[in-house]
């Protein structure tokens, strides 16, 4: 529970809140806001440790499981107002994570243990990630059943639970035992001294049941050291507007503590801050308030992030559907290129066919005409030794004729493949003009297909090159067989040369006339009509002379 108090003037108003009109959550926050919300005026003599007692009576009855506990209700009363002196200021009240800690580590140090943050962190992964903190009796039961305090006894733990409440509920900075000279009688008397962030308590015994006397502090007042006299050591004197005080401690490490501490509490009056752990209190709570704030920007910058990533993403999957559909059609167009190519080797293969099959004829009619020859070279056995010679050289003619339309046909078929291959060139240059001609989209889409239309290209190019290769090698070849033809032609001259002179019954082969031919017995006839006729005129020339000599 908690109550705020605010000075005015001589009055102390204490101000009880509480949340809405709902009675199911009158049992769950230990505050008196559960009860009712009024401000109440209420005199100096108000004790607000009497109020919390009367807050803690009301909802430790109902709300307070005793079992298993280790400590007693008083020390339960003094872990409750620890509650609500570091709950967060929000309802439900709850105490988080760090501020347990903080209250945990408080409590090993007063019992004089050594606080094990690892422990801790494992009793952290405990909570469920959505509960980060607990209630008031939720921590008096995690206390209460020493699961932090292990090996500690009882007195230990009420000793530690009340030097914690003492320092952060009663403002308690310092307390111990020391020795107090009189104002009157002027002698030496022990007292138990309380330090609080305004006054100095002094009392008969540490069970601060009889009070005997304060000693006020403000920003005027001083603390000093005093040299040791009549007999006292680690002497201190405390100067106020009105009094003097002369302390001595016990030891000169007391002493100095003592001093520093009243120092201290000295100068917070002088510059108006609270207590050293209300201020770290609210310290805390103001980084928890920042890291809060950050991790809420942190969470709505991912969430925008997160919308941000799903609307790219969503362009991304419409690109990717573009980039599918342009694949399809450059797929399609890829496919329609395979089948018109397919064509054109189907063609090719059919023309390459229709070639062999003339090539065939060719042969069966230079093989019927060679049948021809060995025909006519069977009647004339006389001379065959004779006409060996010339039908070689007359072979070579024919030879050297057939390869010369060999070539000739093979030179007009590679000039036929090199007009359909720049007919076929151009097409893909015009297809190419006309692919690039498309948007800029389509075309960093259709920029593999252009590559490989260009290493068709340069293949096509480079087949073209070869065909021009072959064409100039079978120029070169149509070339050596004219000569061969000329070299035959003159060796033909030269026996036909060599025949004349020999009988006439025999003429030399030679092309034969496009006449018709006569047909003898033995075939069709080695004279044509007209030589036919001549040799018949020289025959009755020479009859005529051998009838009529001179």
């Amino acid at each position: 529970m908690k109550c705020n108090d605010v000075r005015e003037g001589t009055k102390t108003r204490a101000t009880i809140e509480t949340p809405d009109q709902n009675r199911a959550a009158l049992l769950k926050p230990p505050t008196l806001r559960d009860w009712f919300r009024l401000p109440l005026w209420v005199q100096d003599n108000f004790d607000r440790m009497d109020f919390n007692k009367m807050c803690w009576t009301l909802c430790a009855r109902k709300n307070l499981n005793r079992n298993h506990l280790l400590i007693a209700d008083d020390d339960a009363f003094k872990i409750w107002c620890i509650f609500n002196f570091l709950s967060e200021e929000r309802y439900p009240l709850v105490i988080v994570t760090e501020e347990i800690e903080y209250f945990l580590c408080k409590l090993t140090e007063a019992m004089g243990g050594s606080w094990i943050e690892e422990k801790f962190e494992d009793y952290r992964g405990q909570l469920s990630e959505g509960q980060q903190c607990l209630t008031a009796w939720e921590l008096i039961e995690l206390v209460g059943t020493g699961h932090f305090s292990k090996g500690m006894d009882r007195q230990t733990l009420s000793m530690g639970i009340s030097e914690v409440f003492q320092e952060l509920i009663l403002d308690v900075l310092k307390q111990g035992y020391m020795m107090k000279k009189g104002h009157k009688r002027k002698n030496w008397t022990e007292r138990w001294f309380v330090l609080q962030p305004s006054s100095i308590s002094y009392y008969v015994g540490e069970d601060l049941t009889e009070k005997k006397g304060d000693i006020h502090l403000d920003g005027n007042c001083c603390v000093e050291s005093l040299p040791d006299k009549d007999g006292k050591k680690c002497l201190f004197f405390v100067k106020c507007s009105d009094k003097s005080y002369e302390i001595s401690a016990s030891d000169k490490k007391k002493k100095q503590e003592w001093i520093q501490a009243i120092q201290t509490c000295i100068s917070l009056l002088k510059v108006g801050r609270p207590a050293p752990h209300c201020e770290a209190r609210q310290k805390r709570r103001e980084l928890r308030q920042k890291q809060q704030a950050e991790q809420e920007q942190l969470e709505l910058r991912m969430r925008e992030l997160q919308t941000a990533n799903e609307s790219k993403q969503r362009e991304l999957e419409a690109m990717k559907k573009k980039l599918e559909d342009a694949a399809a059609s450059a797929a399609e167009e890829e496919q329609r290129r395979l089948q018109t190519q397919n064509e054109l080797e189907d063609l090719y293969r059919a023309e390459m066919a229709k070639e062999r099959m003339v090539r065939l004829q060719m042969e069966e009619q230079v093989a019927q005409k060679s049948s021809e020859v060995e025909v006519y070279l069977l009647r004339v056995r006389e001379l065959e030794d004779m006409y060996h010679r010339l039908e070689e050289a007359l072979e070579d003619e024919r030879q050297a004729r057939l390869d010369e339309e060999t070539v000739r046909k093979l030179q007009a078929r590679i000039l036929e493949e090199e007009s359909a291959k720049r007919l076929e060139l151009e097409q893909m240059h015009l297809q190419q003009q006309q692919a690039i001609t498309q948007t800029r989209a389509e075309k960093e889409e259709l920029e593999r297909e252009r590559l490989a239309k260009e290493s068709a290209l340069e293949a096509a190019a480079q087949q073209l090159e070869r065909l021009e290769a072959e064409r100039q090698g079978a120029l070169e070849q149509y070339q050596e067989v004219i000569k061969k033809l000329e070299d035959a032609a003159n060796n033909t001259k030269s026996w036909k040369d060599k025949v004349a002179q020999h009988e006439g019954l025999i003429r030399l082969i030679q092309p034969g006339s496009k006449a018709p031919q006569k047909i003898t017995n033995w075939g069709p006839a080695a004279f044509t009509e007209a030589e036919l006729s001549l040799r018949e005129k020289d025959w009755q020339e020479r009859k005529s002379r051998t009838a009529h000599p001179q």
